[in-house]
């Protein structure tokens, strides 16, 4: 290993605390709300075949962050490149699974509340099933690329400084990060048609015998989906293939906090209203 000054970087306390904090947040949630909706909740649910497979990838990132508070609190890397890749790659992957889950259960609320009987035949486990293997098939397929370059260059990787690394930055970006742009931003309008169509169904056909605080409860989820790629899914995206990697911690920070937020939308869409009678009309097939 080179002994360049690059070998032990300044720790950056902020960041390990921050990154720390969605570690300590985000584990118990997920790790609960995934016990939650495979003990109480059906599989042969769409909605909850998705949100199971949304909360495994949270995981999945959330188990690569005492990687990131080491570095921060530190400023050095004792691993290998290769744990380096992985924990950007599990980071790049939540992004990409993650946009597609959401989206994919804005779908399904669409369904549900504006066609509760004209596509019911597409609200169905099987098809959820195929739809989340198809997101996972697609990070796996996207990963690839991105890997192999990594590998490729990793004998000329001198100084893994990992998060900061120049030779790192210039290995994993390439055209894959173009694709990950382009469809955060096609998910994000997806996720935007859906709730325009879902908010003027409730205010226009829904009967008055639905509650209020039911209403509340639906716009919610559409809510946050919006909120969690304008905030936490797009502003990383946006700037991968501009910004140097030592200037994107604010965005990665951002972006990792959708971890702690995710756990909101599972609270909203299972809570009792959604399988009342008076309000069969908005859950009819699930």
């Amino acid at each position: 290993m080179s002994n360049s000054t690059e070998d032990v970087l300044e720790p950056e306390p902020v960041y390990a605390l921050i990154f720390g904090s969605i570690l300590v947040l985000g584990l118990p949630l997920n790790a609960v709300s995934l016990w939650i909706l495979l003990r109480r909740h059906s599989l042969k649910s769409p909605n909850t075949i998705f949100m199971v497979n949304l909360a495994i990838s949270d995981l999945l990132l959330i188990i690569s962050l005492p990687m990131r508070v080491y570095y921060y609190a530190t400023g050095t890397w004792p691993l290998s490149n290769m744990a380096c890749l992985w924990a950007t790659i599990l980071f790049r992957s939540n992004i990409r699974s993650g946009s597609m889950f959401i989206t994919f259960i804005s779908v399904d609320r669409l369904l549900a509340v504006v066609y509760p009987l004209r596509l019911r035949h597409l609200r169905t486990s099987s098809i959820a099933w195929k739809g989340a293997a198809l997101v996972w098939l697609t990070v796996v397929m996207v990963n690839i690329p991105e890997s192999v370059e990594f590998v490729r260059q990793s004998n000329k990787l001198n100084v893994p400084s990992c998060f900061k690394s120049a030779d790192l930055e210039s290995a994993l970006r390439s055209a894959v990060v173009y694709f990950q742009l382009a469809l955060v931003v096609t998910m994000l309008a997806v996720n935007i048609a859906c709730t325009v169509m879902v908010f003027w169904t409730l205010y226009r056909h829904v009967s008055d015998s639905v509650r209020v605080r039911t209403k509340v409860k639906v716009m919610l989820i559409f809510a946050m989906n919006l909120v969690m790629f304008t905030i936490c899914f797009l502003p990383v995206s946006v700037s991968v293939p501009t910004t140097k990697t030592s200037k994107m911690q604010p965005l990665v920070c951002l972006a990792t906090l959708n971890c702690c937020l995710d756990p909101l939308l599972y609270y909203f869409s299972f809570d009792a209203f959604w399988k009342k009678k008076e309000d069969l009309d908005l859950t009819r097939g699930q």
